[in-house]
């Protein structure tokens, strides 16, 4: 595939052990998607980004603390993950044809989880929310697969787009108007995954979704089900 080389973008465009583009299975994903689609980078990355969003199911139950599990490549061995394995996902595939990219992370309050969720967590705020950043036309450009397709319809939200041009970032309201998401701390933006940042913060806001060993709990189900119970 082609690669840009950008001065200044190194680090945004290197594989590493989490945006594992030169693994087999990302490369052929890569490829399968992309079959059929100009080589012009924004009709790619708006391709990429609608199979990150749809072909991969939300489900923030299955985190882990295993480093492996918040890589791209497992993103597409599970089938299911949360929003940074996601996101890391489109980062990598963006790499992988040249596109700088870089993880962003944030707290956001979710006014729209499910009951089950919130009592799990015992809170609305979703802490280290990840998204991811695209250097698109001389400048960095957010986008968020996170939520796919049948979960959104499910919660009554439009899919977020990603055009390429204007951020895609979290609706604040729903199609009839409730509020949405809100984010409320940005912990900033990352050449990679800052996998022990983000394991202490978790570990610090649901410190009893931890074992005494340090490993979390094991949660059944998914999202969508959760949804789907309660309508």
């Amino acid at each position: 595939m082609r690669k840009l080389w950008m001065p200044g973008m190194e680090n945004y465009l290197r594989a590493t052990p989490f945006f594992d583009y030169d693994h087999p299975a990302v490369e052929a994903w890569v490829q399968q998607h992309l079959a059929g689609v100009s080589d012009e980078p924004v009709a790619q990355i708006k391709a990429l980004y609608l199979a990150v969003r749809d072909s991969i199911q939300y489900n923030p139950y299955v985190f882990r603390t295993e480093p492996r599990t918040l890589s791209a490549s497992y993103a597409l061995e599970s089938g299911e993950t949360y929003c940074i394995p996601k996101a890391v996902l489109l980062g990598a595939a963006a790499r992988s044809i040249g596109i700088p990219s870089r993880l962003g992370l944030a707290d956001v309050r979710n006014h729209l989880s499910s009951p089950k969720l919130i009592e799990w967590l015992r809170s609305d705020i979703f802490r280290m929310h990840g998204f991811i950043e695209l250097y698109l036309n001389g400048r960095w450009v957010k986008a968020t697969p996170a939520f796919n397709r049948q979960l959104c319809e499910l919660m009554k939200v439009e899919p977020l787009p990603f055009d390429g041009v204007n951020d895609s970032v979290f609706q604040e309201f729903t199609e009839d108007g409730q509020a949405h998401m809100e984010y409320i701390n940005d912990h900033g933006v990352f050449d990679d995954v800052p996998f022990d940042f983000i394991v202490d913060g978790v570990r610090r806001a649901y410190g009893h979704l931890f074992e005494a060993d340090g490993q979390p709990q094991t949660m059944t189900g998914s999202l969508e089900q959760d949804i789907s119970d309660r309508s």
